[in-house]
């Protein structure tokens, strides 16, 4: 293990649904719990044991550790290990705090031309790196998003670096939407009341063609069936976000057209190639960053990501650096 001395931890939808339902799914709270799971820090002690890390190297952290070597993490894809910790997921504490130990092995050096800010927010992009290769995105794909928050956002940004042709992300906010566009996004549609056929079809309209591949960022009834009208035939689409446990959905329109329903759950094996590309400059994520308050003002923060402004919000743990 190592102990951080944390830096920047940014607070995801999924920490302030904790904080007002105390329950996402199954994962209940049933005791008081450390919040935060996108985060880096800095290195000030290391175990016995660790030979790859010092102090002073600046990290950031993969907040899902797997407990034991089982088939799941035999066969590489350990996040679907049943007994894996992770960061601010009942009863695991998360990381946001002044001081926090990890397993040494998910603590990923941050060369010295990425922020710590760039290094927290790896989380968040490691969701639209694993959402992105599950979907098959590919040099010339025509995508559809469906949501503009940070995770869609993510979605964009990655679907562009692999090689997508045209994006185009639906949402209800006219701002996100300016910030889709602001990291790549080629259109944008605001939706207001239309059925989801109709959406589904202004997509096709703005495309030129139904989209190949759809990545549904909101968990929202609606949305998943837009994405199943949208997706073209032999297409594929990838649902990230998550809304209640039962969702009608036009399945028969799915199968009949042969479109691939996946879902995913956080991520595995990204960090490597979320550093490079934030160290050779291949992707940006810096517009992402709206709002940074001190830890002190933790409660302040998180209710300002509650009323959905900005995009996303940092908590700098360091009284000494409040620096991105």
């Amino acid at each position: 293990e190592v102990l951080l001395r944390m830096h920047s931890v940014g607070i995801c939808g999924s920490d302030v649904h904790y904080w007002q339902h105390g329950r996402i799914g199954d994962f209940v709270v049933k005791d008081p719990m450390v919040l935060g799971h996108e985060a880096s820090g800095t290195v000030v002690k290391v175990g016995s044991g660790v030979t790859h890390l010092k102090p002073g190297d600046r990290v950031a952290i993969e907040p899902g550790v797997p407990r034991e070597v089982d088939e799941f993490c035999k066969t590489g894809r350990y996040n679907l290990s049943p007994t894996i910790f992770f960061c601010a997921t009942p009863p695991d504490d998360g990381n946001l705090c002044r001081y926090y130990k990890h397993n040494a092995s998910y603590c990923y050096k941050l060369p010295d031309n990425v922020t710590f800010e760039e290094g927290a927010l790896i989380e968040p992009l490691s969701v639209g790196i694993h959402a992105c290769k599950r979907a098959g995105v590919t040099l010339g794909s025509k995508v559809f998003v469906s949501g503009s928050g940070p995770i869609g956002l993510v979605n964009v940004i990655v679907a562009k670096m692999m090689g997508a042709a045209a994006v185009v992300v639906t949402d209800l906010s006219a701002s996100r939407l300016q910030k889709a566009k602001e990291v790549g996004a080629d259109f944008t549609i605001q939706v207001k009341n239309e059925t989801p056929k109709d959406v589904a079809s202004k997509v096709e309209g703005v495309l030129g063609c139904m989209p190949e591949i759809t990545v549904e960022c909101t968990g929202v009834q609606a949305c998943i069936q837009t994405g199943i009208y949208a997706t073209r035939s032999g297409g594929t689409l990838v649902l990230v976000g998550l809304g209640p446990e039962m969702v009608m959905v036009p399945i028969v329109n799915a199968a009949v057209r042969e479109v691939d329903i996946r879902g995913i759950f956080r991520y595995c094996n990204t960090w490597p190639a979320a550093i490079a590309l934030l160290a050779s400059k291949r992707i940006n994520v810096k517009p992402l960053v709206t709002h940074r308050f001190p830890l002190e003002k933790a409660l302040e923060a998180f209710e300002t990501t509650k009323r959905g402004e900005g995009v996303k919000v940092m908590l700098k743990c360091d009284p000494t650096d409040q620096s991105p």
